[in-house]
């Protein structure tokens, strides 16, 4: 085994080397990949969702830069020596060609998975700004992706072995890797770090950014090179960045938005505090166990207001701690369940809204924190039960909220991505859940009390009356990060 054998080579075992052509576009790929999984995990998908999307797309895209490059390069050579197709350790990979490979695979993941392609290439495509402009520097290794013959002079404020690396076929040559590798670095701040910051691009403006300005950049550059591949008389990259820039224009002023009908998406509602007023009933019920284990008077209006919305386990944890948690559980159904016919009642606005959004097609589903038996006996007292395609309770999951699995298992009962999944709650744990599903999330606020806490957790819309959902589902709600 010997390291570094010769300029081009990291290492050398017997017979076979790994050159460092191979090993930097590797590690361009894996540092891209590390900025794709924190913005997938914020759309709630697993880090597994971003390991199969990095190694599909990495496998399909060295497969289209190879292809590409074979086919631009000299087509009939190739074919007339098909095995040198598989010679990837001399160089020629067309970086165009690599980005139609990687689209294609995540085109047919997105569709087998029920993901968003645009939603999900929004987080993964400026990326690859990054990843090709450390890649770039595996051409200047390679002596690869130059342009036209300069003085030695060129170089006077470059460093030396950069100079030594750009004399190729006996005169010093001019950058080109360089000046594609600077701009795409650049871009790549500018769209992740500046334009996706502060702005509020909507679905696929990530997308049309990187298309606008590599298009640009290659354009550009492309025309210094001396080793472009050619389409006749025509650079074949230059024809692909002028196609480019004039998607990546047409997207960001919204064209394509306007020919395409967006989906509708799928509403899902918190129960207590959100469709059904069940804060008196839930008070009572707490009162009851106060009265018993404490005294009525501890159960002060800020302790009032801090068990509407947690789990019965986080409150008994927190205010019945030397209890029986079951035994508390029990008696505390008991109580809910004694005063669900007088106490709880539609929220304000909550069946006219349910109304409209039924006969408009939408569909609709509940992720509650109660028992699917409670959340059941609240809806058919108020005849409410018909509204719904699914409904998850406490005991049909194994981590509630915040944890996201109860509007992730619904939208699966529901054969939906949660791409387009709009989650309506009262609490701060709604929101929470919501957050980390990647979802859409409206803090329904009803109690002016809990105003602060509601906008602490920063819900993407806070609604005063429940009829105003019937607006908010016909709005292009895809601009904001990390949802939809």
């Amino acid at each position: 085994m010997q390291f570094f054998p010769d300029p081009q080579t990291f290492i050398a075992i017997g017979s076979l080397s790994i050159k460092w052509y191979a090993v930097i576009i590797l590690c361009g790929a894996v540092l891209a990949y590390s900025f794709c999984v924190k913005e997938i995990k914020k759309m709630g998908y697993k880090a597994e969702t971003a390991e199969d999307l990095f190694l599909g797309c990495l496998i399909c895209g060295l497969i289209g830069a190879r292809l590409w490059y074979c086919t631009f390069y000299n087509l009939e050579y190739y074919l007339a020596n098909p095995i040198h197709i598989l010679y990837t350790f001399e160089g020629g990979l067309a970086i165009q060609g690599g980005l139609f490979g990687g689209v294609l695979f995540g085109l047919w993941y997105a569709r087998k998975h029920k993901i968003n392609f645009m939603r999900m290439a929004d987080a993964i495509v400026p990326n690859v700004l990054l990843a090709q402009g450390i890649g770039r520097w595996g051409n200047f290794i390679n002596q690869e992706a130059f342009g036209r013959t300069v003085s030695e002079s060129f170089y006077r404020f470059y460093p030396e072995w950069f100079k030594n690396q750009m004399f190729i076929q006996g005169a010093y040559r001019e950058p080109t890797f360089f000046y594609e590798s600077v701009g795409d670095i650049l871009g790549f701040i500018l769209i992740v770090f500046v334009y996706k910051k502060f702005s509020k691009p909507k679905r696929g403006d990530g997308v049309y950014a990187y298309m606008l300005w590599y298009g640009a950049i290659r354009i550009v550059v492309e025309g210094l090179r001396t080793d472009s591949l050619m389409l006749g008389r025509l650079r074949m990259a230059q024809v692909i960045s002028v196609i480019f820039i004039v998607v990546g224009l047409l997207g960001m002023l919204g064209v394509f938005r306007k020919l395409t009908k967006n989906p509708k998406p799928v509403i899902l509602f918190d129960l207590d505090g959100t469709l059904l007023n069940t804060e008196p009933a839930i008070l009572a019920s707490y009162r009851e166990l106060f009265k018993k284990y404490r005294t009525e008077e501890e159960f002060t209006r800020d302790k009032q207001l801090a068990v509407l919305g947690p789990s019965l386990k986080a409150m008994f944890a927190e205010y019945f701690p030397d209890q029986d948690a079951d035994q508390l559980t029990k008696e505390y159904r008991e109580h809910n369940r004694a005063f669900h016919a007088d106490l709880v009642k539609p929220m304000d606005g909550a069946v006219e809204m349910l109304d409209y959004l039924k006969a408009e097609g939408y569909k609709m589903g509940i992720v509650s924190t109660k028992i699917k038996e409670m959340v059941l006996l609240g809806l058919t007292l108020n005849q409410m039960e018909g509204y719904f395609d699914v409904i998850i309770g406490q005991d049909e999951v194994k981590n509630g909220k915040p944890d996201p699995e109860g509007i992730l298992t619904a939208c699966r009962l529901m054969n939906e991505g949660h791409d387009s999944v709009i989650y309506v709650g009262d609490s701060p744990m709604d929101i929470q859940a919501a957050r980390n599903a990647g979802v859409f999330s409206v803090g329904y606020l009803f109690n002016p009390e809990r105003r602060e806490q509601l906008e602490n957790e920063k819900p993407n819309r806070i609604i005063d009356d429940l009829r105003q959902i019937e607006a908010l589902v016909k709005e292009d709600l895809t601009w904001t990060s990390n949802m939809m």
